[in-house]
């Protein structure tokens, strides 16, 4: 068996109209890559509440209301030595001027040369 990668887990949420767009990005960039797949992801859809404060400047809403939005919760999986060309993607594709994300490392790990064996 090869050398061993750790994994990221990502979650980011995006409004519904930007879902597709950002899915793109982070699957061009290396996210949500399984063995012999790519752009593997998994979307859930809730509703996202935020304040902007002085100095923002909102896509959505304006500053001092509240504001509810429909979006989508995007989750994948990210190779660590790709994680910031992929933060780096969904920052350029997202609406937001900060979009709502985290990452965290994945207790499994995977061989660094997956294949599609399962031997």
């Amino acid at each position: 068996m090869g050398g061993m990668t750790e994994l990221h887990a990502l979650v980011i949420y995006v409004p519904g109209t930007h879902t597709e767009q950002v899915l793109a990005a982070i699957g061009d960039a290396g996210a949500g890559r399984i063995g012999n797949y790519s752009h593997c992801s998994f979307v859930t859809s809730g509703i996202g509440r935020f304040t902007a404060h002085d100095g923002a400047a909102p896509y959505l809403g304006r500053v001092g209301a509240p504001e509810e939005v429909p979006e989508d919760r995007i989750e994948c999986v990210v190779e660590w030595h790709a994680l910031s060309v992929v933060v780096a993607a969904l920052r350029a594709a997202h609406p937001y001027e900060e979009p709502a994300f985290m990452s965290w490392r994945v207790e499994g790990w995977r061989r660094a040369e997956a294949d599609s064996s399962r031997a």
